[in-house]
């Protein structure tokens, strides 16, 4: 038995074993080929982490996050090709990366068409200096690097997911296309014709049409939950996981199942090292990010489903970054012989 939730606010999720990945041919090389991954059960937050609950943890440990502090170029060139020439000083002082529209069509091979570096901007001030989460408590809290991630759940005695957990998490027991079904916008149930997620809608990133009703990121429960009972699992933000990325890690997943004796991979806890060629520099640190955000749009990133996945450095805070954690369930003391055993 799971017991009663260990903290405010998580969902039981049963654990059990599924098809992790995709052989869809309508998805990204990354998310292939599916290869079968069993995980144990474990508690999950029900929502992304807020900025409600995030600003607890600030307050009772003084903790500051990556985008407030100034940037290191000893290890920040470590990630970009050498002979790179360090930037000006304003562009290594705190801040982090803003999504700023354009007003027309541009070349979505270069993000820096929409994304600008914001000295100033963070959690605090997801927009820059001037903007304020005032009011936004119950918005998932954003700019939040891996470390800031994992320094949060430590504190709140919890952890961040293993992609395999995430995956099998968000699906919530469904083996479709999106978390709901097949169709974007459902055509029949209790939900048709209804966005189910926080995407991109109109054309990307110049004309946002919104028919979700949000132009950005939404306030947490704004969309149905899955059959888990999670909320916004995919879209609003991308959660950060405790994997370190690998572009083909779902071949060695493959690999190392067709190698084992029950055809399965139990529990696995992603690669050692990174890998991704579509970055400058080879074999920089990346870990998983997954479920889309806001931002994502099928022309561009249609990241709103459960096997998409994404490399990041953890160093990096983004408006659309955030996290929720998970919690394993406690494990029950054996009773003296004699006496009935106590449920955790």
């Amino acid at each position: 038995s799971p017991g009663r939730p260990p903290a405010r606010d998580m969902v039981w999720i049963p654990g059990g074993t599924f098809m992790m990945g995709t052989d869809d041919t309508r998805s990204f090389p990354n998310e292939r080929p599916a290869h079968r991954v069993q995980v144990d059960g474990f508690w999950m937050d029900a929502t992304a982490v807020t900025n409600a609950q995030f600003r607890a943890f600030v307050e009772a440990t003084g903790y500051i996050t990556i985008a407030e502090r100034a940037i290191d170029w000893n290890e920040l060139k470590k990630q970009v090709p050498e002979g790179t020439p360090k930037p000006p000083d304003d562009m290594l002082q705190p801040g982090s990366l803003v999504f700023t529209p354009p007003t027309r069509p541009v070349d979505l091979r270069d993000t820096a068409n929409w994304w600008t570096w914001t000295n100033g901007a963070n959690w605090r001030r997801p927009q820059g200096p001037s903007s304020s989460i005032e009011g936004k408590d119950a918005w998932p809290v954003v700019h939040i690097a891996w470390d800031d991630a994992v320094a949060y759940a430590t504190w709140a005695g919890k952890r961040l997911p293993t992609e395999a957990e995430w995956e099998f998490a968000a699906r919530g027991g469904t083996t479709t296309r999106y978390p709901w079904g097949d169709d974007f916008v459902p055509k029949d149930g209790p939900h048709a014709g209804k966005q189910m997620a926080n995407t991109f809608t109109g054309e990307f990133p110049h004309r946002n049409t919104a028919e979700d009703g949000f132009p950005l990121v939404a306030p947490v429960r704004s969309f149905p939950p899955n059959g888990y009972g999670l909320y916004e699992i995919v879209g609003n933000v991308w959660n950060w996981t405790a994997d370190v990325y690998r572009s083909d890690a779902h071949t060695e997943g493959l690999r190392a199942a067709n190698a084992s004796p029950t055809g399965c991979c139990s529990n696995p806890r992603g690669p050692t090292q990174s890998f991704n060629p579509t970055r400058p520099v080879p074999g920089v640190l990346e870990r998983v990010t997954k479920g889309g955000s806001y931002l994502c749009n099928p022309s561009y990133c249609e990241s709103y489903r459960a096997t998409a996945r994404r490399g990041v450095p953890p160093d990096t805070a983004t408006e659309h970054i955030g996290f929720r954690c998970v919690k394993d369930a406690p494990v029950a003391t054996p009773a003296p012989a004699g006496e009935p055993k106590q449920q955790p």
